[in-house]
């Protein structure tokens, strides 16, 4: 039947145009006749040898706007355009597990994706939210500050909010360890090319990577190939999520894909507005990150990195997604030149979903635990330079006692893996100490 359909849609002409100009990362073409989304190929070089992928991004006059997904060397006045007819197609399936491909889903090492592959699209609109079953499992980390205190439910959206350098690639890569997942989705969004294989050979490792699969777009790719890296990631999670898996997408960083938007959408000619960002980017970033999360055959659990220019968590990108995420983990910089790791600062954290996971008395003990350590930082410079009596309030006497094991909880080794049930214990044996 789907091959019958298929034929159907086939079209016995092909349509084909020029190139006009080519302006920065614009290319404008006289024809062919496409539609906003669709795929076409420009050929270059001698007889048309060489065909670079390119995307319908926009109009002018009746004249078509092309952005492409690779270098535009070779692209000269009067190449050949042809359109496909159609948006972009990912190969998806079970070979992918284990694999490294880029934002076009085609694999960057040599052996080679394995077959039997679907062509699935990369721009999908998401679930109904009347077929979105409620979240009501626990996803457990492994993570002791996030199980104990911020405890993450299957399908929930996170952010993990952060300036550069302060542990983020580190925490992204425990979660992929020790989540009690049946595949991560890892996507590496505009990361220096560097630092790829650091995070797949130091941070993942083999038994992490053989249950991945990795999305991988360099920040020297053309800004349409980091935005389709974000898109192509989350359709291969929503792929492995239709087969009724348990599925971790971890991107890093959503920053940067609103970077590649800014991009594109300046190109074409929107206005900018806010710091330079024009509307797309506020469009585009709830059609991708309400992608995740449950449908009625299984889950996303969704972790996304945002870079926050000078630690300023109210910059619009970081703002706009903590409205539209369930929840926030706060990395900052202070804790991190303690040494303190993960450092996640707890009171600027928060879960939007924990109190419909867990026990009332797992709840009563975070909330314990996090009024302790707002007594603490309220009284800490007075605690510092001695200034602090012992016995003025029984509420800073209690939070000095108690907060060199509240420290202890919320640090972790990266190899180190706590049960969920073991982390609730002993969040639960730490509120009652006073």
């Amino acid at each position: 039947m789907s091959l019958h359909r298929e034929i159907q849609r086939l079209s016995p002409y092909k349509w084909y145009g020029h190139v006009r100009q080519v302006t920065g990362l614009m290319i404008e073409s006289v024809g062919p006749q496409a539609a906003i989304g669709d795929l076409c190929l420009i050929y270059t070089g001698v007889s048309n040898s060489r065909e670079i992928k390119a995307e319908v991004v926009g109009f002018r006059d009746d004249n078509v706007l092309l952005m492409p997904l690779e270098d535009t060397i070779q692209i000269a006045p009067g190449s050949l355009v042809e359109a496909t007819g159609k948006p972009l197609d990912v190969r998806v399936g079970l070979g992918l597990i284990g694999q490294i491909v880029n934002g076009a889903g085609e694999c960057l090492t040599a052996e080679g994706l394995l077959p039997p592959l679907d062509a699935y699209s990369t721009e999908r609109k998401p679930p109904n939210p009347l077929d979105r079953p409620r979240i009501s499992e626990v996803m457990g980390l492994g993570i002791k500050a996030i199980d104990g205190l911020f405890t993450v439910g299957r399908g929930q959206r996170i952010g993990i909010f952060a300036g550069s350098g302060v542990g983020k690639s580190t925490l992204l890569s425990m979660i992929a360890s020790h989540a009690e997942a049946d595949i991560n989705v890892i996507a590496l969004i505009g990361e220096r090319g560097r630092e790829v294989k650091e995070f797949i050979e130091r941070d993942l490792g083999p038994a992490g990577l053989k249950k991945s699969v990795l999305v991988v777009v360099t920040s020297d790719q053309p800004a349409l190939m980091r935005v389709k890296g974000a898109q192509t990631a989350t359709a291969i999670a929503e792929y492995f999520r239709d087969l009724g898996m348990v599925v971790n997408l971890l991107m890093d960083s959503i920053t940067r894909f609103a970077m590649a938007q800014r991009e594109i959408g300046l190109a074409v000619g929107e206005p900018p507005t806010t710091k330079g960002y024009p509307p797309s980017v506020f469009a585009m970033l709830p059609k991708l990150l309400e992608r995740s999360g449950t449908n009625e055959r299984g889950s996303i659990t969704a972790f996304y990195t945002v870079l926050v220019d000078g630690d300023d968590m109210n910059e619009p990108i970081a703002d706009a997604v903590r409205g539209i995420l369930d929840g926030h983990l706060v990395l900052d910089r202070k804790l991190a030149n303690k040494g303190q790791f993960p450092a996640i600062n707890v009171l600027k954290s928060v879960s939007r979903v924990m109190g419909d996971l867990v026990t009332k008395e797992h709840q009563k003990a975070a909330r314990q635990v996090r009024e302790r350590l707002a007594d603490f930082e309220e009284a800490e410079d007075l605690i510092q330079i001695g200034a602090y009596k012992k016995g003025t309030s029984s509420a800073i006497d209690q939070a000095v006692n108690v907060y060199p094991d509240i420290i202890t909880l919320l640090k972790q080794e990266k190899d180190e893996h706590l049960p969920f049930s073991h982390t609730v214990k002993e969040l639960i044996e730490l509120s009652e100490k006073g």
